[in-house]
């Protein structure tokens, strides 16, 4: 028997009833959870957070870079020309909040194709770019002992805009950095898993080759976003058994918009874990 997934709640999306960091916090530790991740938790002081999270009982599994000036239409500064500076800028702030946090990942977030650019001429300049940001990036974190995940953007339906939007264009960039402590986050609606899902069905295939590299997994349901048990194409049971026959050791997290109150809608999570066990949140 392989040991159960460990879920984490995503405070960016789950309890949108609730207004601010903190109560959600409190509401994913009486959910159950003993995980959180929350893409930019930079609007609290780090020390509240880290004592809410004490008290509720919750480790937090991962954060994102900053965003930079999402008024002009940013959403991550990794890959983008002219903006070195401030994805370095935002790389120390992430990093302080991690270690007081205690978080061990690091979302380094890519960045959309500048305004105006044309996306092919652009994408080598832009993968230049990345690359450098990513090397110096991992020694950065390395220092403080942390991981760097790279995350593709479903160009298709999330963000048409993002530069980084297939798993094999992360691993290839992975392999051209080649620091051990910068892996992949795998979610089941960036483009390329969408497509296995609904074009060759060859999802099974495409996690057994990505999974080696992959330090972080979300879940929602596609296309509408839902709970993994709200109707869609993806089979999640299947998923979460394949997960745990590959062996997966990393976090899962719930990064899904409810469909209706989120303590109601965490039944299929409720079920899992009394079909299950609960795990020990551990690293």
């Amino acid at each position: 028997m392989m040991a159960p997934l460990r879920f984490s709640a995503n405070l960016s999306w789950l309890f949108p009833e609730l207004p601010g960091l903190l109560a959600r916090l409190r509401a994913a530790g009486s959910s159950g959870f003993e995980a959180a991740e929350v893409a930019w938790p930079y609007s609290e002081p780090p020390e509240a957070l880290a004592r809410a999270a004490r008290e509720a009982g919750l480790r937090l599994v991962l954060i994102n870079t900053p965003p930079g000036d999402q008024e002009k239409g940013e959403m991550g500064l990794g890959a983008v020309p002219g903006r070195q500076a401030a994805f370095r800028e935002g790389l120390e702030q992430a990093v302080r909040y991690a270690k007081a946090l205690g978080c061990p990942r690091i979302h380094l977030m890519a960045g959309r194709v500048p305004q105006g650019a044309d996306p092919a001429a652009i994408k080598a300049e832009m993968e230049t770019v990345f690359l450098e940001n990513l090397r110096h990036a991992a020694g950065v974190l390395a220092q403080e002992d942390l991981v760097g995940l790279l995350e593709p953007i479903n160009t298709r339906i999330t963000d048409p805009q993002y530069f980084l939007d297939t798993p094999q264009q992360a691993a290839a960039i992975l392999q051209k950095v080649g620091r051990p402590n910068l892996q992949l986050q795998m979610n089941p609606l960036s483009q390329d898993i969408f497509h296995w899902q609904i074009m060759d069905g060859n999802l099974t295939g495409n996690i057994r080759e990505f999974l080696p590299i992959v330090g972080h997994v979300q879940v929602a349901q596609v296309p509408g976003r839902g709970e993994p048990s709200s109707p869609g194409e993806l089979n999640f049971p299947y998923l979460f058994q394949l997960l745990e026959d590959e062996g997966y050791k990393g976090f899962v997290g719930c990064e899904y918009r409810p469909q209706g109150d989120t303590v109601e809608g965490l039944s299929w999570l409720r079920s899992y874990w009394d079909r299950r066990g609960h795990p020990e949140a551990g690293q």
